[in-house]
């Protein structure tokens, strides 16, 4: 009788050991991102690091009520959740408070709450539910387009907030709908060739590029001429390719706001504007690589203790850590992101049902995103777009919302042999 009292029985240890691990480390990196001679008193609840102690608190009380709760409430109320936060995605536009630009959040006290960060969790319930109701393995097209619709109305809210990171974040959950069979190979090569075409015409006038599919089509049709259904086809790709490239420029020139326009200039061009779009990530750069081998040292960090790079507590929290924990903190950082993942795989691959599966895959999906394309970011690999490091960054939404991913897939999880 005293188990069913123990809300840790079942529950997969390495994945919590990592996870406290990981919000540890985050809040050391988070008072050495804003600690200054004045503030040394680790309780200052006015600084980031003193406002993220309250968040952690809160979200371990969050992961302790998951763990107490019945997994029939995530199965039963996935759509209410979903509906619940499609209704705060909307409230916030109207009353929300604007925040660099973006009007993304409720101000509560001192401290403030992204509704579009929770929002990703409500989606993996909705998918999630939406799939274990199919008993097909392929669904029909029906099935998928309500499918990319649950992800596309939240996705489509956070965009008129002017949250083009957090947007993107959205379409992690593809790998999602590939893993359950939604769609196919094709569709994520074609994604990728999007991209590659998209840096491509940045880089080179539009017309050699068309001119260089033209030359390729004409030799995979000349290699494919006996089947005429399949020239059809290639043809009519290769013209959809081609107004694509064709369109790039203009939605470049006349979409993207004036930013999003720098950043992607910055990465593209290299060293562009160091005194300004481009000041972020030269700076990220100088804290990361001067950190050498086995770094300064903790508080001694000379671009963050003098602050030379925005918002280090946040989006660029991995600048602290390449700068005092060097090379050598560095490595372990990406271990500790790279060892959740794949322990998060293992468990999502020996589920029993396919609610809890979805689960877990669209935890290991938003993780990834968020864990590639903020390191990447800050070493120049992808634009700026303003995303934080899971467990690592400033942030209670965000620690919130990776602690109830984690946490209710651990729940599922320990109960995987009921839900036969």
């Amino acid at each position: 009788m005293k188990q069913q009292f123990n809300i840790f029985a079942n529950i997969d240890k390495p994945t919590l050991f990592l996870y406290l691990v990981m919000v540890a480390v985050g809040w050391v990196n988070i008072f050495a991102s804003e600690y200054t001679e004045t503030q040394r008193h680790v309780f200052d609840f006015s600084t980031s690091y003193g406002k993220q102690l309250i968040w952690i608190v809160t979200s371990l009380l969050l992961a302790a009520s998951v763990l107490m709760m019945d997994v029939r409430f995530f199965t039963g109320f996935a759509w209410v959740i979903y509906g619940s936060l499609i209704l705060l995605l909307i409230a916030v536009l109207i009353f929300g408070v604007e925040i660099n630009a973006t009007r993304a959040w409720f101000r509560i006290g001192g401290l403030a709450f992204q509704p579009s960060e929770i929002a990703k969790y409500a989606t993996a319930l909705a998918l999630a539910s939406m799939a274990s109701n199919i008993r097909s393995k392929k669904p029909g097209t029906l099935r998928r387009v309500k499918a990319f619709l649950v992800i596309l109305v939240p996705a489509a809210l956070v965009l008129l907030q002017k949250d083009v990171g957090t947007t993107l974040v959205f379409f992690a959950f593809i790998l999602v709908m590939y893993r359950e069979g939604w769609i196919s190979s094709l569709v994520l090569f074609f994604t990728g060739l999007a991209i590659l075409l998209f840096v491509l015409t940045l880089l080179v006038n539009e017309f050699i590029i068309i001119g260089g599919i033209a030359l390729l089509t004409i030799s995979i049709g000349i290699a494919i001429r006996k089947k005429p259904g399949l020239v059809v086809q290639l043809v009519g790709l290769s013209l959809l390719l081609a107004v694509y490239v064709y369109s790039v420029d203009f939605v470049f020139e006349n979409v993207l706001q004036s930013h999003h326009k720098s950043r992607i200039e910055v990465l593209v061009y290299g060293g562009a504007d160091l005194q300004g779009a481009g000041y972020n990530l030269h700076q990220s750069k100088i804290a990361i690589g001067s950190g050498g081998f086995w770094g300064k040292g903790f508080l001694q960090g000379t671009q963050t203790q003098f602050n030379f790079v925005p918002e280090q507590s946040t989006d660029f929290i991995f600048c602290t850590v390449g700068e005092e924990w060097g090379f050598v903190g560095s490595i372990l950082i990406i271990g500790l992101f790279i060892t959740l993942l794949f322990r998060l795989i293992f468990l999502a691959e020996r589920q029993k049902s396919t609610f809890s599966r979805v689960l877990g895959y669209s935890a290991v999906s938003v993780i990834f995103f968020h864990f590639a394309v903020n390191i990447g970011m800050t070493i120049g690999l992808v634009p700026i777009i303003g995303i934080p490091l899971p467990l690592i960054s400033y942030g209670g939404s965000s620690l919130w919302a990776t602690t109830l991913f984690i946490f209710t897939f651990l729940k599922f999880d320990a109960k995987r042999m009921e839900m036969i």
